[in-house]
Formats: structure tokens, C-alpha cells, sequence
């Protein structure tokens, strides 16, 4: 009866130790997930490009949060501002999203912008596809994007590409943000389906 009792405890010990082992490895996962810099979902460019009057006016819009970095932005004026994040985290990468179906964003905006799918064949100039990021009135929320063509479509006052959108899906370099209205940005997550980026910095 005691070997049988020893053996028990033994087992149960053992049990406890790859429980432990397991969660330990589960948590070293998790926090591996972002990138050793500032990064939402690995994304480590968040950028205010200087076009438009922002706040800040340029560089990094990467804040500390409670549970790593968010990233602010005000678009202060009634004319064109724009905000960069770079998919492959330099400017030079490129990303081939062909078979993504869309991204998932956290965001907050207090009036509708759009964000243009901008590709490194195509990547100066306003002439790009877009679709609509409407307000959320303020309050944080996910929601879907999709890259399904229906779902795209151009400004007339910043031209149309002369490309299709699935070229753009082919050597995606980054999403763009735009809008010509005054507005209060902050973005908490921002995950392509199918990608997952380098972490590069």
C-alpha cells in the first residue's frame, strides 16, 4: 500500500511539474509576441508623416499603455493629414497580402478618415484605393476590414490608381491613413489575417 502511495504522490508531482512547465511556456509565448521596441501587434512604424497639421507633427505616435503601446494621433485642421504604419516595419519591406482577407483594428476616431492600401510599386501620391474607417464617436472598438474589391474604392479629389487592387494586395507596403477633418485617433490593434510581420527594430 505505501509503494502504491508513493507512487501515486509521484505521479501527481510529476503531473504538477508539466502543468507548470507548460504554463511557464505559455506565458514566455505570450509576451514574445510583440517586438523587443514599441509595437502593436508586431507593427512597429506608426508614423505621422509632416502632411497636415498633427499632433505630434511628425515621427513615432507609439505611446506606453498599461499592457504595452498604443498609438495616438489629432488631425488638426480642415485640409489632407496623413498617418503611415509600415507592414514590414522598414521602408523598404513589402508585404504580399493576396490571401489575406482583411484586418482586424482597435481603434477610436471621433470623425470617419479613410486608410489607403498603398503598394511599393505605386507608393507616392494620393491616387490609391481606399475604404472607409468610419467614427466610432470615441469609444474604442474591433472591427473587420476587408479586402474583398466591393469593399474599395477611390477619392476623386486624390484620384484613382491605375492599377488594380489586387496589385496593391501583391507588394502591400503600408496603410495609410487620411482624412481632411479635424479628429482624435488612437489605435490599440491592427492584425492583417494571414500576416504576421518581422519585427525589424
Amino acid at each position: 500500500m505505501r509503494m502504491n502511495s508513493t507512487l501515486g504522490r509521484v505521479v501527481v508531482i510529476a503531473y504538477a511539474l508539466l502543468f507548470l512547465s507548460g504554463t511557464t511556456a505559455a506565458a514566455s509565448a505570450s509576451h514574445g509576441r510583440e517586438c523587443d521596441t514599441p509595437s502593436i501587434d508586431r507593427l512597429q512604424q506608426w508614423l505621422a508623416s509632416g502632411e497636415g497639421v498633427t499632433e505630434p507633427a511628425t515621427g513615432s505616435i507609439l505611446v506606453p499603455a498599461r499592457h504595452g503601446y498604443t498609438a495616438k494621433i489629432k488631425f488638426l485642421s480642415n485640409d489632407w493629414h496623413v498617418m503611415v504604419v509600415w507592414l514590414g516595419n522598414e521602408f523598404e519591406a513589402q508585404a504580399d497580402l493576396s490571401g489575406s482577407r482583411g484586418f482586424w483594428m482597435t481603434y477610436r476616431a471621433a470623425d470617419d478618415l479613410y486608410v489607403q492600401l498603398r503598394p511599393a510599386s505605386h507608393w507616392s501620391g494620393g491616387d490609391k484605393w481606399v475604404t472607409k474607417i468610419p467614427s466610432t464617436r470615441g469609444r474604442m472598438v474591433t472591427r473587420f476590414f476587408s479586402f474583398a474589391p466591393s469593399r474599395w474604392t477611390v477619392l476623386p479629389e486624390l484620384g484613382a490608381p491605375a492599377y488594380p487592387l489586387a496589385e496593391a494586395l501583391d507588394d502591400a507596403r503600408g496603410l495609410v491613413f487620411v482624412g481632411k477633418t479635424p479628429n482624435d485617433l488612437e489605435f490599440r490593434g491592427l492584425r492583417v489575417d494571414g500576416y504576421r510581420p518581422s519585427c525589424v527594430y
